[in-house]
């Protein structure tokens, strides 16, 4: 019989690769194939599956959204879009949104409100510097932002007016900054990019020099926001405020939405300005705010901080005792275990067949990153699975 990967291998077009397994159901942080073997997820949706998969009072959220009204438009006013708006100002340093689909819109909507305000106040001023090894998305702008050539490459010729300098050095920052300079594009902490974590001070360092330079800080939160880190936001943890924020992936806990968020000064949009089809939709917003509730009310921020600092302490462990791993990186549910050797595409394999769901963000990098609701046997499991995975491919 035709398989499964054999219809997508004919349809789809190959941009991507997949592991070798066919998810048909979750509950939590474990999912099972159409073979009915059961995994440990620890990608959880690329930092998506907040809740973890299918979760009883998400579902019903949804369902019962689903049940009175599905989609309708941006051209009239709709409740749940308004209540999730309300929800994110009253818990970030923003006070206005724009609602979208993706992490990249929501980075493409930051960008265009850096341009217009670069017209308004800084004489047209349109360049804005990103760091080396970010990552912001995959639209032209985004791959543009991101500066990528593995990325960017196929694709040029690319949109201008974009810098890039090495993440966590402020004096190349500061060197990069000029006249056509209207903002600082930063994660952060780098997730794709690797887990990297910026030096104490850094961010604070840009707010200040950008504060004095008349620049816009957007912060780009898509995978570190919404607990991800330990807070709600990680800018929280730096001591700043960015002039504009962006979110996705763990918003909707795995439903497609996104946000841009800015202070009042940087909120320049007018009608006609920017729009989409489907962004903010009823369906996507009452789903997210009940995650926000989640998070902020509900206990699983607090849950989520304490089950980040036992992952950190187990792989520092893990650290600390297996041969050809070398440091841990990251912050909360977001950690990355180093090797000495570029084999974490191996360990991946290797975890997948003793059934622990991996990532590897770089050659020599191994991602974590599992629901905010995963348990504290789920982390020792894990790490366990992961400790035989790197033995096994080293």
């Amino acid at each position: 019989m035709t398989t499964i990967r054999d219809r997508e291998a004919a349809l789809y077009m190959q941009a991507g690769r997949r592991m070798p397994i066919t998810v048909v159901r979750g509950a939590g942080t474990r999912v099972w194939d159409d073979e009915g073997r059961e995994y440990l997820d620890f990608v959880a949706g690329i930092a998506t599956n907040t809740l973890g998969h299918a979760d009883p009072e998400l579902a019903d959220v949804i369902a019962a959204q689903a049940r009175r009204l599905v989609h309708t438009s941006n051209l009239v006013y709709s409740l749940p879009q308004i209540e999730l708006a309300e929800l994110l100002i009253a818990h970030s340093c923003a006070d206005r949104v724009f609602f979208v689909n993706s992490g990249a819109e929501a980075n493409e909507t930051a960008l265009k409100l850096a341009r217009k305000w670069g017209k308004i106040h800084r004489d047209g001023a349109h360049v804005v510097i990103c760091a080396e090894n970010a990552f912001h998305g995959r639209t032209l702008a985004t791959i543009a932002a991101t500066g990528n050539p593995r990325y960017s490459d196929p694709f040029t010729p690319l949109p201008a007016g974009f810098a890039h300098v090495p993440y966590d050095d402020l004096d190349a920052l500061k060197a990069a900054t000029g006249d056509e300079t209207v903002a600082v594009m930063l994660e952060p902490l780098q997730g794709e990019g690797g887990i990297n974590v910026p030096s104490p001070g850094y961010l604070r360092a840009v707010r200040a020099w950008c504060d004095e330079q008349g620049l816009l800080l957007i912060l780009d939160e898509v995978q570190s926001g919404m607990g991800r880190t330990g807070t709600l936001w990680a800018y929280e943890q730096e001591g700043i405020e960015p002039d504009i924020l962006t979110s996705a992936k763990a918003l909707g806990g795995g439903v497609p939405v996104g946000a841009a968020l800015a202070r009042e000064h940087a909120a320049v949009f007018e009608p006609g300005d920017h729009g989409n089809t489907f962004g903010g939709s009823v369906l996507a917003t009452a789903a997210a705010a009940h995650v926000v509730r989640r998070l902020v009310e509900g206990g699983v921020l607090e849950a989520g901080r304490a089950r980040g600092e036992q992952l950190g302490r187990s792989l520092e462990s893990l650290a600390d005792r297996a041969p050809g791993v070398v440091g841990v990186r990251g912050r909360g549910l977001l950690r990355g275990l180093e090797l000495e050797r570029d084999v974490a595409p191996d360990v991946v394999a290797a975890a997948l067949d003793a059934g622990l769901i991996l990532n590897a963000v770089r050659p020599n990098v191994l991602r974590f990153m599992p629901p905010l609701t995963v348990t504290d046997e789920e982390i020792e499991r894990a790490v366990s699975l992961a400790e035989q995975a790197v033995a096994a491919a080293l």
